[in-house]
């Protein structure tokens, strides 16, 4: 192997490395502490402070929290804790909060006696925070006084001051982002925001937190508390579902050093619904907790089934598929040495807690079975019958194997490919009907851009099993075309293409083909979405000619704006019934084109809100449906986030 050539400035000596101080790395290197600077890094700013507020909760010493978006683009978080401590720190020799605010590694979390249990782990929550925005202010009530302290990017602004007395405790900080940092949005969703609280209430049992908006014309707000916790957390996410029995199973138990609860429902449905957490954080990668619940629900409903004769001798056992079909659950662990998968914790990593939890579900769930024979039964007639289908599914999936020839290179003969096999560089368009499906090959460039049609509205998967959704001819051509495989066969390293773009009319009928395209993905195929690999495309609905010069409009609220911003003009309105009244040329400049179209792309922020969502808009619940398309009719980008 040949030796690199040498340059004459590549030099390496002791000057060549820096040493940041404080929270200059923290600025230098967002993303390593947030995730990233759109908008979820944004958000999580949010999470973080209220994490503090929430461990408070947990730990006993707060009962109610308050979060506000401001007028001014600020976040205030507000509880009734015990304050964050103003005395001075021994090793700093400056004020505790200050300390926490300014340093790394800093916090009460690591101390035992402070915190049993917490979601903030690593000391860098408040103080990343603080780093990452124009200004801080913090004001502690504790010790008899109100204490206050402003903070700029990092930095204090003066020292810790002893202001008015004061009787009660608790902790505000308020904080601006620093656009510097945030170059693509300073804006908070209120939605993402109202929904992560609300999640927080439910695994909270009792703690009341206030959400405010005061940004627009009207203030918004709005309350949470569950004292039945996660429980009312069931409830909720089977609001538009049909359970097969009415009382909800819980459990908890917990010894010196761990805890968990659990809480779970069948519903009527196809699909299982599993949320965990640990220290209240969304661990939606799994962890041990989840495991052990999984291994030890699967023993259970086998041990009840062969108990009433359900299964019989010659029968084999269910499958865990089996027994969570149409399943709704909540794990909340709680540990108080948790080990989670790096600063974002999406994963928690206790091997201690895989036993921990299924021991308690091993003695719990018979119990509860017991005591419920007739629901235990409806659960058991409801695995069985699953186990029946997933053969049958089996069956489908091998038949659709078969007919693509994945292993061989086989594909949909809808599918015109592209010529890259780079899935870094391919893109594929799913195109609605074989008129759009022309016009986007005469326009696409078919070095990276493949164009797969499809045949009107594919099968609704919220209503239907995985045996029928493999039946369906368009969503074999999506599964072969994709290459990942599905369900619990899903590979994502064997994507064909890291841009999978839906691609329809801009009407009603369009957003439900990308609805029901947008359900099949999250079902079935969520590791797509999770990747960033599926987006939406931005096609117009109108073509607006003043004189020669045209402009592309993508819906009816734009067209109204545009037409009060040239009300003295001449307007030649076109609207288009469909992609293939455009011509390719159009279409390419206006949708295809990399350099000049734009794309939304699908990110799952919440999971709960995106199965609250699916399963409203695509259940069984009518009327759950009507209502929600009233309420979020102003805001239609909602139905695609």
């Amino acid at each position: 192997m040949s030796k690199p050539k040498r340059t004459a400035n590549a030099s390496y000596a002791a000057d060549s490395i820096q040493v940041l101080e404080g929270l200059e790395a923290v600025r230098m290197r967002p993303a390593m502490y947030i995730g990233s600077t759109g908008p979820k890094g944004l958000h999580h700013l949010v999470w973080e402070v209220v994490d503090n507020a929430v461990d408070e909760a947990m730990a006993g010493f707060c009962t109610k929290i308050e979060v506000t978006l401001l007028a001014d683009g600020g976040v205030r978080v507000r509880d009734n804790g015990r304050g964050i401590p103003v005395d001075k720190h021994k090793g700093t020799k400056l004020p505790a909060v200050t300390t926490v605010l300014t340093t790394l590694h800093a916090g009460g979390k690591f101390d035992s006696d402070a915190y049993q249990v917490s979601g903030g782990l690593h000391g860098v929550g408040i103080s990343v925070v603080n780093a990452l925005s124009t200004r801080t202010e913090v004001d502690v009530v504790r010790d008899g006084f109100l204490w206050r302290q402003a903070f700029a990017q990092g930095n204090a602004v003066g020292k810790l001051e002893k202001a008015k007395p004061a009787k009660r405790t608790g902790t505000s900080v308020t904080f601006w982002a620093d656009p510097e940092v945030f170059d693509e949005t300073t804006e908070y969703s209120r939605k993402t925001v109202g929904t992560r609280l609300r999640e927080m209430a439910f695994l909270t049992k009792g703690l009341e937190i206030r959400f405010r908006d005061e940004r627009g014309d009207e203030v918004f707000e709005e309350s949470f508390r569950y004292a039945g916790g996660i429980v009312d957390f069931v409830k909720y996410l089977n609001s538009s579902r049909e359970p097969i029995h009415n009382q909800i199973a819980y459990f908890e138990h917990s010894d010196g050093d761990a805890q968990v609860e659990v809480a779970l429902q069948w519903t009527s449905g196809y699909t299982e619904t599993i949320l965990s957490f640990a220290n209240n954080i969304n661990t939606h990668e799994g962890g041990t907790h989840e495991e052990g619940f999984r291994t030890s629900l699967t023993k259970a409903i086998n041990d009840f089934a062969r108990s009433k004769n359900i299964l019989k001798e010659k029968d084999k056992n269910l499958q865990g598929e089996d027994v969570r079909e149409g399943l709704t659950a909540i794990i909340s662990a709680k540990v108080r040495s948790p080990q989670f998968e790096g600063q974002t914790k999406t994963k928690l990593g206790n091997t201690e807690i895989r036993s921990f939890v299924q021991k308690a579900m091993n003695q719990a769930l018979p119990e509860w079975f017991a005591r419920h024979p007739s629901d235990s039964r409806k659960i058991a007639d409801k695995a069985s019958s699953a186990a029946r289908a997933r053969a049958a599914a089996r069956q489908a999936r091998d038949l659709t194997r078969r007919k693509s020839l994945l292993e061989s290179g086989g594909l949909p003969g809808k599918l015109s490919d592209c010529s890259s096999s780079d899935p870094d560089v391919s893109e594929m368009f799913i195109v609605e009907g074989d008129s759009a499906g022309g016009s986007a090959k005469q326009a696409r460039n078919s070095a990276f851009q493949a164009i797969l049609p499809i045949r009107g509205k594919i099968i609704n998967v919220e209503k239907n099993r995985l045996a029928r959704v493999l039946q369906n001819n368009e969503i074999q051509s999506l599964v072969t075309a994709i290459g990942t495989g599905i369900g619990d066969e899903i590979n994502i390293d064997k994507a064909r293409y890291k841009k999978i773009i839906i691609l329809t009319d801009a009407d009603v009928d369009g957003a439900h083909i990308r609805t029901l395209l947008l359900t099949f993905f999250f079902r079935y195929m969520p590791e797509v979405i999770e990747y960033g690999y599926v987006y939406i495309a931005q096609p117009p609905l109108y073509s607006v000619k003043i004189g020669t010069k045209t402009t592309w409009i993508k819906d009816d609220p734009g067209l109204e704006v545009f037409k009060k911003a040239n009300a003295s003009r001449k307007l030649n309105i076109q609207r288009f019934k469909g992609l293939g009244e455009m011509n390719a040329g159009d279409l390419w400049e206006t949708t295809m084109n990399p350099d000049a179209r734009t794309l939304l792309q699908v990110e799952l922020q919440e999971q709960f809100s995106a199965e609250q969502t699916f399963s409203t808009l695509m259940g069984t619940d009518v009327e759950a449906r009507r209502l929600f398309i009233q309420q979020n009719a102003k805001d239609v980008r909602f139905l695609d986030a």
